[in-house]
């Protein structure tokens, strides 16, 4: 369907909400009667011809065969279609017998809708047509809407008409449908200032995405074909994909079984999709309508091509509880299987952030593809390929051991990752950022094993003479063309000019992924007991500011039982006066006088230090330490780990100048100084760079306090060593810093500006100079024009 027609079409539906529903509904609402009437209109066309037939069959099954429960199966080989209607009525003849009387028009509509087979029963559920019925009919305006939906001037079928005038009227296709759907949500939603929420993918962009799904196997496609779509919308590229394999005059011509497979959570497009499915003869009972992400509709089955343009930038909080059990990933679609850095293999988790669900259907998809076998000569047959839409987001949202780079690394490490096309800004109708086709497949071509193709079509389109919605530029043919053949050709390609053309680029997986590695510094402090330090120790780390302000208020008698009691209400009034929001834990917690003797011992235990060891500044704090050790002992005082770090926190603090704090003295046999030397893959001489220091005794090391505040990570690509980057770029500049190897995680990202940016060299000082000149000159004679003074008089 061309643009033009498809304006006009939108423009005639339109004015029958503007004709017949202005004061009726507000034009927002328009949606709720026009949307299920086109569907209701389509379907009601196209059994028109076959009415006889059917009240025939149903006059057979029920006087002749005295059938009570009718056979589907005949009624629907009389209709010629997969539905079909038993009512006596048709939407023409409910117009041509209508009276004024809107009680017996709403009771013969009523009838009509009841006719309907159970598939399409679901559509009109899912669109709550019934109660849009009867609101028109209460409000005398159904007719003039069944008069101009059932208009001999507009055509919903998908089959070319005439109108009375002798004029052709093209055929609305599956993806006119859609593109009529996304322009009235467009139109709709402008009405109550909303943005659409689908993302309709243009015809350009579908054909393109067919070309690179088809094109490369079109000569080894299976003799049945599944396609699916886990978030398939109207059924546009569902059906797209399907008439571009059967297309007799295409370069594929298939002639296998194509059956087409969907999942839709909005059950406005869900019933749009189903009812085209109905109409062109595939199974409608493919097409499932709920969330892709919370139930696994079609588990345990795998397809052979697999294209979708998931929602992004869209939360999946509301569905986590069908994904997750708190930490734990109980669904595994959404678990992998990576190794970590010494190769251990370990199950993860691939689950994004829950701000952007996209990634999450692409891992869907991954599940659903077909496993390779073998034929009869011992080749590799079969498997799945893939193209799905995403943002940028997808490529580096996501640190090292995030569930999205466990996604990308997933996909990339198991090679199944083909390609990655960037399309040109503006080219979908309601967002207007840069979006990627990824392109994936698990039986890769060899060129093409052990490899991934950047493509950057961004400069490659042409412009729209008029916008459609945001989409203002789309593919011509031989943009798509040039794409392909870059994609087959699998050959780099530098782009002639900045503003148009197209760039390519093949790599390997690995230059795709990096170790994220801590880089620790030692903790250096000073130590010293003074009454500043000491006092507060009297409150909880995590409860000091409400602790504060008690104490200040109510001094010493907060340590008397009932205190606290008496005055709850004036605290936690204080503390939501404050804006300190506790949890039932902590609000227990700041009530209840244990805690507060608690630290008040904590704080005695600390005074009694103080008056042993004096009130000197050590810089040394291991020497500090043990002194502390020792008083202990000495006076049989009795602290657990947690409350003696407590007191040392909190009268010690980092100084570049002091002592090294010591974490542990380490005695190493020769058999775990190897097994250690192993594991770092260095030297004995090389252990320092990894945090183990030798003392002057031997088998005896050092390890040293980590300073959090201090620690830095480092990203080392995986063709690197990450020692040898360490030695080259952190060692130089801090000769204290060691690997903390244990920390390395693997991370995938994949930035196309780092392999296709071209950089624009600065204009010059005198070019600059020269047109802030000519500027002013501009400025000068436009005021004096202004004010109408002769500059050269002047």
């Amino acid at each position: 369907m061309n643009h033009p027609a498809h304006n006009k079409l939108v423009s005639f539906i339109w004015s029958i909400a503007d004709d017949c529903l202005r004061d009726i509904y507000v034009r927002g609402k328009y949606r709720d009667v026009i949307l299920p009437m086109v569907v209701l209109r389509r379907l009601d066309a196209l059994l028109e011809p076959s009415k006889a037939k059917v009240l025939e069959e149903l006059a057979f099954q029920q006087n002749d065969m005295g059938l009570t429960e009718l056979d589907d199966n005949g009624l629907r080989d009389a209709s010629g279609y997969v539905f079909y209607n038993t009512s006596k009525w048709t939407l023409t003849q409910l117009l041509k017998t209508a009276t004024n009387n809107q009680q017996i028009l709403l009771a013969n509509v009523e009838e009509y809708l009841n006719g309907y087979s159970a598939n399409v029963k679901e559509i009109i559920d899912k669109f709550n047509l019934k109660t849009q019925v009867r609101h028109m009919a209460s409000k005398d305006v159904l007719l003039g809407v069944l008069e101009k939906f059932t208009s001999p001037y507009i055509n919903l079928t998908p089959y070319d008409k005439e109108d009375p005038d002798g004029n052709r009227q093209p055929a609305l296709t599956n993806l006119g449908m859609g593109y009529v759907f996304e322009e009235l949500i467009r139109k709709f939603n402008e009405e109550n200032n909303e943005e659409a929420g689908e993302h309709f993918t243009p015809r350009d962009v579908i054909e393109l995405m067919t070309h690179l799904v088809f094109d490369p196997v079109k000569d080894q496609l299976p003799p049945v074909m599944t396609i699916y779509d886990s978030a398939c919308g109207s059924g546009g590229m569902l059906t797209e994909s399907q008439n571009f394999i059967k297309d007799e005059e295409g370069a594929i011509r298939a002639t296998g079984d194509v059956y087409l497979y969907g999942k839709e959570i909005n059950d406005e497009t869900y019933a749009i999709c189903k009812s085209d499915m109905m109409i062109k003869g595939n199974n409608p009972a493919n097409i499932r309508v709920g969330s892709t992400l919370s139930v696994d509709e079609f588990a345990g089955i795998c397809f052979d091509f697999m294209l979708s343009n998931p929602p992004y930038g869209k939360s999946w909080a509301s569905e986590q509880k069908y994904i997750k059990d708190g930490g734990d990933v109980i669904d595994p679609r959404f678990r992998v299987i990576l190794n970590d850095y010494w190769g251990n293999p370990e199950t993860l988790d691939a689950t994004p952030r829950s701000s952007d669900g996209q990634l999450l259907f692409l891992m869907e998809m991954v599940s659903k593809m077909k496993p390779l076998e073998k034929n009869s000569a011992g080749s590799k047959i079969g498997g799945s390929r893939i193209a799905s839409v995403h943002n940028g987001s997808s490529l580096f949202t996501g640190d090292a051991g995030s569930g999205e780079s466990n996604i990308r690394r997933h996909i990339i490490e198991n090679d199944l990752l083909e390609a990655i096309i960037q399309l040109p800004n503006n080219l979908f109708y309601n967002t207007g950022i840069t979006t990627y086709i990824w392109l994936l497949s698990n039986h890769k071509a060899p060129e093409r094993k052990g490899k991934v193709q950047l493509i950057d079509a961004s400069q490659l389109y042409r412009k729209l003479r008029k916008n459609l919605g945001n989409k203002n530029c789309e593919f011509a043919p031989e943009h798509i063309q040039t794409i392909v053949d870059t994609y087959l050709s699998l050959a780099a390609q530098e782009r002639q000019n900045d503003d148009a053309g197209i760039a390519a680029q093949a790599f390997d997986n690995s230059d795709f992924g990096y170790y994220k590695v801590n880089i620790e510094r030692p903790d250096r402090r000073n130590a010293q007991f003074s009454l500043e330090r000491i006092e507060t120790l009297r409150f909880d780390k995590a409860l000091s500011q409400p602790m504060q302000w008690i104490y200040q208020q109510w001094c010493d008698a907060v340590y008397k039982p009932g205190c606290l009691n008496q005055h709850e209400k004036a605290i936690l009034a204080w503390c939501e006066g404050n804006e300190l929001s506790l949890n039932a834990k902590n609000r227990a917690k700041l009530l209840n006088l244990d805690t507060w003797l608690k630290q008040q011992n904590l704080m005695k235990t600390a005074q009694t230090l103080m008056a042993a060891i004096g009130t000197d500044v050590s810089s040394d704090f291991n020497q500090f330490k043990a002194s502390v050790d020792a008083i202990l002992k000495a006076q049989n005082l009795k602290l657990s780990a947690s409350d003696k770090n407590a007191i040392l926190n909190a009268v010690s603090w980092y100084d570049r100048i002091a002592e090294k704090v010591i974490a542990q003295k380490l005695k190493l046999s020769r058999d775990k100084l190897d097994a250690l030397m192993h594991h770092l893959d260095c030297s004995e001489q090389e252990l320092p760079d990894f945090g183990y220091y030798s003392t002057d005794k031997k088998g005896e090391f050092l390890t040293y306090e980590t300073n959090a505040d201090l620690r830095d990570n480092e990203s080392v690509p995986l063709n690197d060593s990450i020692h040898r980057y360490f030695l080259a770029e952190v060692k130089p500049h801090v000769e204290e810093a060691w690997i903390n190897l244990d920390s390395t995680k693997i991370g995938y990202e994949i930035s196309f500006n780092k392999y296709f940016y071209r950089h624009k060299p600065l204009r010059s000082m005198n070019a600059v100079a020269t047109d802030i000149i000519a500027l002013e000159k501009q400025a000068e004679g436009l005021i004096a024009d202004i004010l109408g003074i002769d500059v050269n008089r002047l």
